[in-house]
């Protein structure tokens, strides 16, 4: 059974930072595409990041207009897991954070709230 957990979410001021980590059981991990995608009240799941491969050099990673330039993705396919690190965060930049594995699967979600 192929299972997503998200976690690292929480609340956060203005110009802060947060680091999200995706678990991932149940495939071959490193075969797939990870994606992260966040949903803001209202609006379908925007994808942000992408992560083809563990070797940044020959995948490099993708972002969104929205988050390039402060947001960083990586994964770790020994652990089978994949990050994103946020900084300079907005309050525009909350909403539920997903995992997502080869467009196919998705965790259940982490709440990201930037506020003062």
């Amino acid at each position: 059974q192929v299972r997503l957990v998200e976690s690292g979410g929480g609340l956060v001021q203005p110009g802060g930072s947060l680091n999200l980590t995706c678990k991932v059981t149940g495939l071959l991990f490193a075969l797939y595409p990870m994606y992260w995608y966040r949903q803001t009240p209202g609006t379908q799941r925007e994808l942000i990041a992408t992560a083809l491969s563990d070797v940044p050099m020959y995948r490099p990673r993708e972002y969104s207009d929205s988050t390039r330039g402060r947001f960083i993705i990586s994964r770790d396919d020994f652990k089978r897991e994949v990050y994103l690190e946020m900084y300079s965060l907005e309050p525009t930049d909350t909403g539920v954070y997903y995992c997502n594995a080869n467009g196919t699967y998705w965790g259940q979600g982490t709440q990201v709230t930037v506020s003062s």
